[in-house]
């Protein structure tokens, strides 16, 4: 009927009281007075009355101003105020922090859409204000709202409930065995909400559910039921929680699913012939769980079981299916044979990837498959890690849908020529050469390093300046000349890599103004001349900077102190003169710093308790004149490392982005003198310790044996006295280097334990010292037992480092000045060295290397557009 009066008025008030962006809104930007209300977008009425007002997405911002007449709507049934910037702080206490006053007043609600709206409200006061005053309510929709937990048990009142839609809050508490209770639950959406606890199984049996999503809760447990036949269930999301056990033959029971995630689980056993009976499943991704045994045979239009234990031969029926999109099978144990051919059956694929098996292929690729060329729709193609040879074929660049594209490891030869844009281009590690195009057209990520290019840096083209976290790479090459100020245009680049190369003449003052937005600035092993200069901005971003073996000048500049998110500093074997940069202790996220092999002079106590790095792990400041005292705590101050691993700290669930095999201190080749701190023992995670060719003198501190993780020891060329402490031997057990040579130690060798596995060279130069392995034998009698070991005699003294939460991914040694930078596209596990490299790098550094995040996550993105 037609809109009765007073609805009409209560509407343009409504109206009248928003602020909202009328270039994009599409419903109250109609609203016209001449038009009946009840005819107006958003709006639906029964009898004249409003019953349904639907403004989500309508760029309304501000507030609920003067919006009493919002609450006047009595008959108001269906609600949606979804996605708008409302501002918790312009909402009025009737809105905000509980819905009481908006809810009494809408009684006959039965669908409320409320998503993205700030309503911060523990569980007991929102779970209360839906529960007193919305008896019918069917439908509730209140994702990342801010929302906190417990769910309260007065929820139970909404015995109509059909669609529970609560992600993307923090509910940090169990899911209620109440909801499954709710006879009428069609969907429930719980994904990232902080869950816990044991998930009640019987929710999964409740007859009417069809979509269930739990992804992304980490601590939330569980197991999948027996289920029973014709369930409604059609979508099973699981992804990234901690579910756990076997996954039943009766998930054949459930003859509408149509998606299964369960990756990123904890199931084990075998994947049950009955998904066979799934005859409406389209997408199927079991990846990263421990199922085992071989595959079942089914169709679908997305399958990713890859990162499991699965083994047998592929099924050909797989290839039979022309609807299949996304075929993941990687990192398995399939085996058997695999003819190439058959997968250009497959005309609607656009991702493959079988790597990391071991499948028989007859040869490895040569040359280019020839029925790539008729792949209309392929849009992600992985060939690395082959033997194909001669140059990329100009149809290659002519199908329509690519957009990733991986090459590398290969023996491709000749210019690039015909070089088109796409999104994603892998080439390194082929043999590559002449010059690039130019300009060099856009990617969001260009990895050419490691090939033969032989001709200055090519310009950019203009699309580099207007794309944010691209990622380019010409490291390892034979570019020669100087930097092009063309590559200053490229605003937005988050990774740029031109390290081993020819380059010389100076760093361009635009690359400082580009540090904005760059992260990794890698300008290692060229012939860069001149001074940094001391022209960092304030809004600085980089984490890595990397200008080790080059030909820089000056001092270190004081503006870098702006780059307060570096983690990465390595200006090693270049020609700086200068103190020691006490300025950039303010970088609180510093990790590795290398100043090895310069100029650097003077102390290494910056003074005062509180100046420290506190997450610092590899320090080389070796082959310098530094002087003076050793102070361990000027270096390793930092809460992270004194931490006793058996006291109850947050330290113990931190979770590191940059990873280590090992951590490192290298002070080699100075002129420190003095004794060697006793404290030193409290870095008790300390892997490498070089403090060769100095001139410290007294006693090898006792405390020594507290580094139970060294491998590595050098103390030689000093003028250390007195006998090897008894401690080092009886608990250094992982020593696989040590030099104690040319010092003045004397007494018997503890020949013992790791120690008994070293050679003379390892002690020669000290002519006190006596017993194996050296000829000279000791005249006093060897002790008969033991000295107590340093727990013992130590066992009052302070908490100790403990950096055991440190992952040991890296197989690359960041000390003694040198950090690697291999690309990090590949995605085996390579046997041969550079595909092996690339893969330990992109775990360490997932937020440097933005292109590689972006490539390894394009499928991920993909699939949880599906899921929403």
């Amino acid at each position: 009927g037609q809109c009765l009066g007073d609805q009409r008025s209560y509407l343009l008030e409504f109206k009248n009281s928003l602020n909202f962006d009328s270039t994009l809104s599409t419903k109250l930007v109609r609203w016209y007075q001449s038009v009946d209300c009840c005819s107006w977008e958003g709006v639906t009425c029964s009898e004249g009355r409003v019953v349904g007002l639907y403004l989500d997405n309508e760029s309304i911002y501000g507030g609920l101003h003067n919006s009493s007449s919002l609450f006047r709507l009595h008959y108001l049934q269906h609600l949606s105020l979804a996605h708008n910037d409302f501002s918790p702080s312009c909402i009025p206490p009737e809105f905000n922090p509980n819905l009481a006053t908006l809810v009494q007043n809408l009684t006959r609600l039965t669908e409320l859409y409320l998503d993205e709206v700030i309503i911060s409200s523990q569980g007991n006061e929102w779970c209360q204000a839906l529960s007193s005053s919305l008896p019918n309510l069917r439908v509730l929709s209140m994702s990342d709202c801010n929302l906190s937990g417990p769910l309260d048990s007065s929820l139970q009142k909404l015995q109509s409930l059909s669609i529970i839609n609560l992600k993307y809050n923090n509910f940090s508490a169990p899911v209620p065995e109440f909801i499954a209770d709710f006879r009428n639950l069609t969907s429930l959406y719980l994904c990232s909400c902080g869950l816990n606890g044991q998930f009640p199984k019987k929710i999964f049996q409740v007859p009417t559910l069809q979509t269930i999503d739990l992804s992304d809760n980490e601590l939330l447990q569980g197991s999948l039921p027996e289920f029973h036949p014709n369930g409604s269930l059609q979508s099973l999301l699981l992804s990234g929680s901690n579910f756990s056990g076997k996954l039943h033959d009766s998930i054949g029971n459930l003859k509408r699913l149509s998606k299964i995630d369960l990756s990123k689980c904890n199931f084990t056993g075998s994947i049950p012939n009955s998904l066979a009976n799934l005859t409406q499943l389209v997408y199927l991704d079991l990846s990263s769980n421990y199922f085992t045994g071989p595959f079942p045979s089914f169709s679908m239009e997305e399958l990713d079981l890859s990162s499991n234990n699965l083994e047998g031969p592929i099924p050909m029926s797989i290839f039979e299916l022309q609807g299949l999109q996304n075929l993941t099978l990687s990192s398995n144990s399939f085996n058997g044979s695999l003819q190439l051919n058959v997968i250009q059956q497959l005309r609607n694929l656009n991702h493959l990837d079988l790597s990391n098996n071991n499948l028989l292929i007859e040869y490895k690729l040569k040359t280019f498959p020839e029925f790539l060329r008729h792949q209309a729709n392929l849009r992600h193609l992985d060939l690395s890690d082959n033997q194909i040879h001669g140059k990329i074929p100009n149809w290659f660049w002519e199908l329509p849908t690519l957009y990733i594209v991986n090459l590398s490891c290969n023996y491709l030869e000749g210019p690039l020529d015909n070089l088109h844009s796409i999104g994603f281009l892998d080439l390194h590690s082929n043999q590559l050469k002449g010059q690039l195009p130019i300009p060099l057209p856009f990617f969001h990520y260009l990895d050419l390093s490691r090939n033969n290019f032989n001709s200055v840096l090519p310009e950019l083209d203009r699309s580099w300046a207007g794309h944010f976290g691209t990622f380019l790479s010409l490291s390892s090459n034979k570019f020669h000349g100087q930097i092009p100020k063309s590559i200053c245009k490229a605003k937005s680049l988050g990774v740029l890599d031109l390290s081993i190369n020819s380059i010389n003449g100076t760093i361009p003052d635009c690359f400082y103004s580009l540090s904005s937005s760059l992260r990794v600035l890698n300008l290692r092993k060229n012939n860069l001349t001149g001074k940094l200069s001391d022209i960092f901005p304030g809004d600085c971003s980089l984490q890595t900077l990397n200008v080790n073996k080059n030909l820089l000048e000056g001092v270190v500049p004081k503006s870098l102190a702006n780059c307060r998110n570096l983690e990465v500093l390595d200006i090693g074997n270049n020609q700086i003169h200068d103190v020691f940069p006490f300025y950039l202790k303010g970088i609180s996220e510093l990790r590795v710093l290398v100043l090895q092999s310069n100029k650097f002079y003077g102390s290494v106590d910056c003074g005062g308790p509180n100046v420290t790095w506190p997450i610092l792990q590899i320090v080389d400041l070796s082959f310098n004149n530094f002087s003076g005292t050793l102070s361990i705590k000027a270096l390793a101050n930092s809460k992270a490392m004194m931490v006793d691993n058996e006291a109850p700290s947050e330290l113990n669930y931190l979770r590191f982005e940059i990873l280590t095999i090992f951590t490192s201190i290298d002070l080699s080749c100075n002129n420190f003198e003095g004794p060697i701190p006793e404290e030193i023992g409290v870095l008790k995670s300390l892997h490498i310790l070089n403090l060769s060719h100095n001139a410290f003198t007294g006693r090898i501190p006792p405390s020594l044996g507290k580094l139970s993780q060294l491998e590595s020891l050098d103390l030689s060329s000093n003028k250390l006295s007195e006998e090897i402490p008894m401690q080092l031997a009886n608990s250094l057990t992982f020593l696989s280097v040590l030099n104690l040579s040319f010092n003045q130690l004397v007494g018997p060798i503890p020949y013992i334990k790791q120690f008994a596995t070293f050679s003379e060279t390892s002690y020669e130069g000290n002519k006190g010292l006596c017993g194996s392995p050296l000829k000279t034998t000791c005249t006093s009698p060897k002790p008969s037992s033991l000295p107590p070991t340093f727990e013992d005699s130590h066992s009052n003294s302070r908490p100790l480092i403990d950096w055991n939460f440190l992952s040991v991914e890296l197989g690359v040694v960041f000390g003694f000045g040198m950090i690697i930078w291999p690309i990090v596209f590949c995605k085996r596990w390579r046997i041969r060295y550079c595909k092996h490299i690339d893969d330990i790098l992109f775990k360490i550094f997932p937020q440097l290397y933005l292109g590689g995040k972006q490539y390894r996550g394009i499928q991920a993105q993909r699939n949880a557009g599906r899921t929403h």
